[in-house]
């Protein structure tokens, strides 16, 4: 399939952030906790599973698919194509229904995993499932599209989109970052860096998902001029909730249906 597109360039690139949770969400499920009991009634406390929209002009790519209305949130038309980290679950599930519409074919580009999630390759429907290869970039309206490998249970690539109007790497899920992603990224230097991290400090090394003191090494390393923090779980809100200002100034904390631009330079 052509993987380019003639869509002129717009001045900025927009993401917004659709949900910002690790698999259980928040509110998690039967828990007490301060946080998740206050979630019950404060939706802005809330976490939907991890995904992104990327904007420029009327084109939009959805980063993930664990949101399970994604038919009700994109009528046909509306959503031009799809990346996908991995075949988790918690980031494929959307999928599942919207397959079975009508209309518009959707691209869904993804690594190249080939179990999936459940029959999805078998039945794709609508869905036109392109598989990447790491460091292997491509063109999708006007963007410079780079994959790099993270380290995770499951095959799984982040996505480092390069745009007029800045760099965005978007990085989740991961535990650590793979030299060749880390050297890549310290040369590439980032202007917007969204990063995995679902747990607070730990004694023990995480699996499968940063804990904040990977994710405050790979801002160290790499230096971009912002990081926002993602697939947060309800742990690592409480940790927050007692430690206000303690984290760096450019490193803050993603929340659901929040929206940034893309841009060289963020304001102090």
């Amino acid at each position: 399939m052509e993987m380019t597109s003639p869509i002129e360039r717009s001045e900025t690139l927009s993401l917004r952030f659709l949900g910002t949770g690790n698999a259980a969400g928040v509110p998690v499920h039967g828990c007490r906790c301060e946080i998740c009991v206050k979630a019950i009634f404060n939706t802005d406390l809330r976490r939907e599973p991890c995904s992104a929209l990327l904007e420029i002009n009327e084109y939009k790519i959805l980063l993930d698919a664990g949101l399970p209305d994604l038919k009700q949130r994109f009528p046909d038309g509306t959503l031009n194509s799809i990346l996908l980290t991995h075949y988790h679950p918690d980031h494929v599930q959307g999928l599942f229904p919207l397959r079975w519409g009508l209309g518009q074919v959707l691209p869904v580009y993804g690594p190249d995993d080939h179990e999936g999630c459940g029959d999805l390759f078998k039945n794709h429907g609508i869905l036109d499932f392109i598989h990447l290869a790491p460091f292997q970039s491509f063109e999708l309206i006007g963007l410079k599209v780079t994959p790099v490998p993270l380290v995770h249970s499951k095959k799984t690539l982040g996505y480092c989109f390069e745009h007029d109007s800045g760099k965005l790497a978007y990085l989740t899920d991961t535990v650590g970052l793979p030299k060749k992603t880390l050297s890549f990224l310290q040369q590439w230097q980032p202007d917007l860096m969204v990063l995995d991290c679902s747990f607070p400090p730990m004694d023990e090394a995480p699996k499968n998902h940063n804990d904040l003191n990977l994710a405050l090494e790979a801002y160290a390393a790499i230096k971009p001029k912002k990081m926002l923090l993602t697939h947060i779980g309800h742990e690592l809100d409480v940790w927050l909730s007692e430690h206000e200002g303690d984290l760096p100034d450019a490193l803050g904390i993603a929340r659901d249906k929040e929206q940034i631009a893309v841009c060289r330079v963020f304001p102090e």
